[in-house]
C-alpha cells in the first residue's frame, strides 16, 4: 500500500467538490475554495500527479441505458489444478477483466474468493452469463447471487 498524501483543509474542499462534479471550471472550484484559479490549478495537478485523484469519468445511469438489473455474485475457485500452467486464480483473474456484464471484483476473505458486481438488461441476461460464461469457466467452483431490490445509499464520493 502506498504512503497516504498529506492532504490540508482547502485540498479537502476541492476534492470533495470534484467528486460531486469533475467539471466544475477552475473559476468555478476557486470560487468555492476561496482560492485563484491558478491556485486551484497547482492543487489540483499536484493532487493528479499524486495519484490522489486517479482520473475524470461520466458516471452513466445503468437505467436509462436498459441495464435494469444488478447482481452482485460470490464466486469461489478450484483450488488446484494440474491440467493448467497457470493458477484458477490467475486464468480468473485474466478473464474477468473480459467480460463487460462485470463492472466490479473483489477478491475476498472468507468462505468464497470473489465478490462480483454486474449489472444487465433482465433476468434472461443475468441467466446468459451465469450458464454461458461465469459457469463455464474452469477455475469457477461454486456461485451464489444476490439482487439488488432497492439502492438506499449509490455514491461514488469518499469521506474526506
Amino acid at each position: 500500500m502506498s504512503t497516504p498524501t498529506e492532504l490540508d483543509a482547502i485540498d479537502r474542499r476541492i476534492l470533495t467538490a470534484l467528486q460531486q462534479d469533475g467539471r466544475l471550471t477552475f473559476d468555478t472550484l476557486a470560487a468555492q475554495v476561496n482560492l485563484s484559479a491558478s491556485a486551484v490549478l497547482r492543487r489540483v495537478r499536484r493532487l493528479e500527479e499524486a495519484g490522489v485523484i486517479a482520473r475524470y469519468v461520466a458516471l452513466l445511469s445503468p437505467q436509462h441505458l436498459g441495464l435494469g438489473l444488478t447482481a452482485y455474485i460470490n464466486v469461489r475457485l478450484e483450488k488446484h489444478t494440474d491440467s493448467h500452467k497457470r493458477t484458477p486464480m490467475d486464468l480468473f483473474r485474466a478473464a474477468v477483466q473480459t467480460w463487460p456484464e462485470v463492472v466490479e471484483c473483489a477478491a475476498l476473505t472468507g468462505e468464497m474468493d470473489y465478490l462480483l458486481r454486474v449489472v444487465v438488461q433482465d433476468m434472461a441476461h443475468y441467466a446468459r452469463f451465469i450458464s454461458d460464461t461465469l459457469l463455464r469457466h474452469p477455475s469457477v467452483q461454486d456461485c451464489k447471487t444476490s439482487f439488488v431490490l432497492e439502492r438506499l445509499k449509490d455514491t461514488t464520493a469518499l469521506p474526506l
